[in-house]
C-alpha cells in the first residue's frame, strides 16, 4: 500500500494561498455624501464653543473662578452669571477681567418681607440683568406670597430644592409652583437646583441604585416637574459628601486615582441626566459651577466643568445639546432685562 496516497501527490508544496478580496470590500457603500466611515469623537474632545458658568458663587471679583478655569476654557469663557448679595448688586458692572457678567443672582428668603424688599430694589438699581435665588424646605402661605411677589417682576428665579427628592413632601414643592403662578399672567423662569445630579449616597453600589426606591422617585418626581412649562434644571456638582474628583494631568495612567473616580462620577451622573434630558429636554438643561449652598464638600470649577462636559458627551448627543447646555441656555434665560 503506497504510503503517499494519490490525490494529494499533485497537491503545491508550501502554505495554501487565500483568496484575494476585491478593494470594495474595503470602502464603504456609495452613499453620496462621505466616502470614508467617520468614528464619534471622543467625549473628552467634545467643547461647547463657549461657556457661561450659570452658577458663581462667593466670587464677585471672578479671581478664583478665573485661576480655576483659565486653563481648560481659555478663550471659551465667555460668561458668567454671579450671586451677589443684595447691597452689592448696583457694584456689579457689565464685565470683569473679561468676562461678561450676564447677570447678577440676587438671594432672598421666602416669607420674608423685608428680604423680597431688598432683592427688588436692588434688581432696579442694577446697570445689568438681574435674577432671584432662594432656597425652598416647604410650603406655607408665606411662601407662597413671597414667591409670587418676586415673580411678579418678570425676571428668572433659582430654586434651591431642599427638600430629598424620595421624601413625598416634595409633592408640596409642585403645589406651591402652582399656586405660586396660577395668577400670573407671564411666568418668568424658574431654575431648580440640587436635583441635576440630586442628592444621593455615594457608599450605594451603582448596580444597587439602579433599582433602589430613590431612583425610581426621581425618576417619577423630574417628570411630574417637567410639565411645569417654565421650569428648568440647573446642572450643578452634586451633594454627595465627597468633593468633585480632580482632573487627571495628561498623560496620567488610566487607573489612577483621578481617572477611576472621575468614571465613577460620570457613571452615576448619567443615570440622573437621562431621565431629566428625556423629560426637560436639553433646551431646560443649564450647566453651573458652584455648588448648592448645602453642600459641605468642595468643588473646583474646571473639574466639575470636565466631569459634567464628558458626561453629558458619554450620552452621544450633538454638537448642538452641547452648545446649549453649556451656553446658549443661560444666555436666553438670564440675559434680557
Amino acid at each position: 500500500m503506497s504510503s503517499n496516497p494519490g490525490p494529494l501527490q499533485g497537491r503545491r508544496k508550501g502554505p495554501k494561498q487565500l483568496p484575494r478580496l476585491p478593494l470594495s470590500a474595503f470602502t464603504p457603500p456609495n452613499s453620496g455624501t462621505s466616502d470614508k466611515f467617520p468614528l464619534p469623537p471622543s467625549p473628552s474632545t467634545v467643547h461647547p464653543e463657549n461657556v457661561v458658568d450659570a452658577h458663581v458663587v462667593g466670587d464677585p471679583k471672578l479671581e478664583r473662578w478665573q485661576k480655576e478655569v483659565s486653563e481648560t476654557l481659555g478663550k471659551r469663557a465667555y460668561g458668567v452669571v454671579l450671586a451677589i448679595p443684595a447691597d452689592k448688586a448696583s457694584e456689579v458692572v457689565k464685565e470683569t477681567g473679561g468676562v461678561n457678567i450676564i447677570s447678577t443672582m440676587v438671594p432672598f428668603s421666602l416669607g420674608d418681607p423685608e428680604s423680597i424688599s431688598a432683592a427688588v430694589q436692588a434688581a432696579s438699581e442694577s446697570s445689568v440683568p438681574v435674577s432671584f435665588s432662594t432656597v425652598f424646605s416647604g410650603s406655607s402661605p408665606e411662601n407662597i406670597a413671597g414667591m409670587r411677589e418676586v415673580l411678579q417682576k418678570g425676571r428668572p428665579v433659582d430654586i434651591e430644592i431642599r427638600t430629598s427628592i424620595a421624601d413625598a413632601s416634595l409633592e408640596g414643592f409642585e403645589e406651591f409652583l402652582t399656586k405660586a403662578t396660577t395668577e400670573l399672567e407671564v411666568v418668568p423662569p424658574i431654575i431648580l437646583s440640587n436635583l441635576l445630579p440630586p442628592p444621593h449616597d455615594f457608599n450605594l453600589p451603582i448596580v444597587k441604585l439602579m433599582n433602589h426606591p430613590t431612583y425610581n422617585s426621581f425618576q417619577a418626581q423630574t417628570a411630574a416637574l417637567s410639565l411645569f412649562p417654565y421650569a428648568y434644571v440647573k446642572y450643578l456638582p452634586p451633594v454627595w459628601g465627597v468633593a468633585t474628583p480632580s482632573t487627571p494631568q495628561p498623560g496620567a495612567a488610566m487607573e489612577s486615582s483621578g481617572a477611576k473616580e472621575q468614571r465613577e462620577w460620570k457613571r452615576r451622573i448619567k443615570m440622573y441626566l437621562g431621565p431629566v434630558m428625556e423629560a426637560f429636554g436639553f433646551q431646560r438643561i443649564i450647566f453651573g459651577s458652584s455648588s448648592p449652598t448645602v453642600s459641605q464638600a468642595s468643588s473646583n470649577s474646571s473639574d466639575w466643568y470636565n466631569v459634567a462636559r464628558e458626561a453629558l458627551a458619554e450620552l452621544g448627543v450633538e454638537q448642538e445639546i452641547i452648545d446649549s447646555v453649556f451656553s446658549l441656555n443661560a444666555q436666553k434665560v438670564y440675559g434680557s432685562k
